[in-house]
């Protein structure tokens, strides 16, 4: 009879120990994030903006000591971005463009950021009162969202398979609208990188010099730095309107001007990237912020970004930063205009 009853103690304690609860399916994903020193991941991320989906792979790689690089292709374009922020540095470098933007900035501790595991856990350390549910193939974990620059998104759903490997992101609005989704398609916490592999230069060497404009080409420089057509936003605050449109000259080629006036002035400047021929790093003030569409440098009343060869500068003393970045992606569903 003992032998019984231990037996049935045994089963009962073994079929304890295999169940998983919020704070089991929480410890085991914050175990494996913060006990890795280096993890290389893959994903595919779709950003919702209107009627348009904005696609890009990305590929994340972290080492211990802050070390993050962030290389996005959206699948669309094949416009190629990577974040990089090594020894409190951090970069954006387009290596089409071959040049990069330069930050004082707390990117990625700044805002969350789905598609990073560190940021995953912050968003988990931040909020009392996540909600565990069982799914029919695992689990999930519904969590607040912290995105400075969006007050409309609210939370995000972890999903996890039955062995607690994560699966899945989605981040949602006010109404409970999928605005942006992840989907982990690996997860390497055994990386073994090391410093080099967040170098600058390196990144130089790999990406920024293997690009078809390295053309010699007279012509071609003349035509890279021709503005072909004017794009206007599709959103523009209530009770303002364009007031000017003027074209200058610059040593790089067109440049064009939109003001406009009424209660929330602003302007809208557009030209023809350049392609350099050498590297080119340009201090900015601000903080590496994710469009639809590409990556910009976003400071207090200014926004620059860069996409279909075309380089933008908004600026606004009226503006706050989420009517500046609406405003940004109302001008990646627009219509070209011909000058």
């Amino acid at each position: 009879m003992k032998r019984i009853l231990l037996l049935f103690i045994s089963l009962l304690l073994l079929t304890g120990c295999g169940k998983v609860d919020k704070d089991k399916l929480i410890k085991n994903f914050k175990d494996a994030v913060e006990s890795s020193k280096s993890y290389v991941l893959e994903s595919k991320m779709e950003i919702y903006n209107a009627e348009d989906t904005f696609n890009y792979d990305i590929k994340v790689s972290y080492m211990d000591d802050d070390y993050f690089k962030v290389d996005m292709v959206n699948t669309l374009s094949n416009h190629e971005q990577i974040i990089l922020r090594n020894n409190n540095e951090v970069y954006v470098v387009t290596p089409s463009l071959n040049k990069s933007y330069k930050f004082v900035s707390e990117w990625p501790y700044n805002s969350s950021q789905s598609y990073i595991l560190n940021s995953l856990v912050k968003d988990i350390d931040n909020d009392e009162e996540i909600e565990f549910n069982k799914e029919e193939d695992g689990y999930s974990l519904i969590v607040d969202v912290d995105y400075p620059n969006n007050a409309n998104l609210k939370y995000e759903k972890l999903t996890f398979d039955k062995n607690m490997n994560l699966k899945t992101v989605n981040v949602y609005d006010d109404e409970d609208i999928v605005c942006l989704k992840v989907e982990f398609t690996n997860i390497d916490y055994k990386a073994n990188l090391k410093e080099e592999d967040f170098s600058v230069d390196n990144l130089i060497d790999e990406n920024c010099c293997n690009t078809d404009s390295n053309n010699e080409n007279d012509n071609d420089e003349e035509e890279t730095s021709s503005l072909e057509d004017i794009i206007y936003p599709l959103y523009v605050p209530a009770n303002t309107y364009l007031k000017d449109k003027e074209t200058v000259n610059t040593e790089n080629g067109e440049r064009v001007i939109l003001t406009f006036n009424g209660d929330k002035n602003f302007v809208l400047i557009e030209e023809a990237s350049k392609v350099y021929d050498e590297f080119e790093i340009i201090p900015v003030y601000g903080d590496p912020t994710m469009l639809s569409n590409t990556i910009g440098a976003l400071s207090t009343n200014s926004l620059s970004w860069s996409i279909n060869n075309v380089d933008y500068y908004l600026a606004s003393n009226d503006l706050s930063q989420a009517e500046i970045l609406t405003i940004a992606d109302s001008l990646n569903t627009t219509n070209l205009v011909e000058k």
